[in-house]
């Protein structure tokens, strides 16, 4: 009797693992990925090569190396073994997570590249041509179902076999640069009144859309992220710092996003 019922244990345990393993992304967990994935650095662990289509890797941490190398002949390198990148836009897909490396095929060398750090008269470039990636990619994250319920942690340790997200230093120097506030906003991947554009790329990406208009003799640029349904972020813009942010959800207007004390 003792053993039926572990055994019927067991199965119950096994049952509730696959069903687990099934669990598809819902949209909480999309936004999430979104998130904590847009404008991260990495270290490439492998010649990422440029290609006009996105270059395939399997859940499983399979590829074709032999594809990638006809693709780096082809158009060159994206990013060297030890060189930092930075992803800069996420799709997600039925059955795949698309993720645009350093701008994507149009990408190259980015702003940061010339930012010098140092104290006093003993400063230097955040990174040299020895570690800039060359250009920009795109990488598909192939899944042989839907994708399923994943976090940021999940994708990165998936995507440990070509990109290491833990050799960072060059990109905590940068944030270590900026001003506490703005600091600590780029580390929650938020946006607050003050920030310049690079800091809000630093902290959140290229945005899905930017509308420009005059107001009063003002010109002011909205950068908006996400997509209805769910929450829809616009970051306004005025004389080169963000003025306002405002959040609403599914178009049903409400602003959730208290206005923030101006960086000084």
């Amino acid at each position: 009797m003792f053993k039926a019922r572990n055994f019927a244990l067991l199965i119950a345990a096994a049952s509730l693992n696959l069903n687990a393993a099934d669990e598809k992304l819902n949209q909480e967990q999309r936004i999430a990925i979104i998130r904590g994935m847009s404008s991260e650095f990495a270290t490439s662990k492998v010649l990422l090569p440029r290609s006009k289509k996105p270059l395939e890797f399997a859940a499983d941490g399979k590829f074709d190396r032999s594809e990638w190398d006809v693709a780096a002949k082809t158009l060159g390198p994206a990013a060297r073994v030890g060189d930092l990148i930075q992803i800069t836009k996420v799709d997600i897909n039925k059955d795949e997570i698309v993720l645009e490396i350093n701008g994507g095929m149009k990408g190259g060398r980015k702003w940061y590249d010339n930012v010098q750090v140092g104290m006093g008269s003993q400063t230097g470039p955040i990174r040299n041509s020895n570690t800039a990636a060359p250009g920009g990619t795109t990488i598909a994250l192939k899944f042989d179902k839907p994708v399923p319920a994943l976090d940021p942690g999940d994708i990165k340790k998936i995507l440990a076999p070509i990109l290491d997200f833990e050799k960072r230093s060059a990109t905590e120097q940068l944030v270590e640069t900026l001003p506490p506030e703005v600091q600590a906003a780029v580390k929650e991947k938020r946006v607050i009144e003050g920030m310049d554009r690079d800091q809000v790329l630093l902290a959140v990406g290229k945005p899905r859309t930017k509308v420009r208009e005059t107001k009063e003799g003002t010109d002011t640029e909205d950068w908006i992220y996400g997509l209805p349904p769910g929450k829809v972020t616009f970051v306004t813009f005025a004389n080169g710092k963000v003025s306002r942010v405002k959040e609403t959800y599914a178009g049903l207007g409400g602003e959730t996003v208290p206005n923030q004390k101006p960086v000084l």
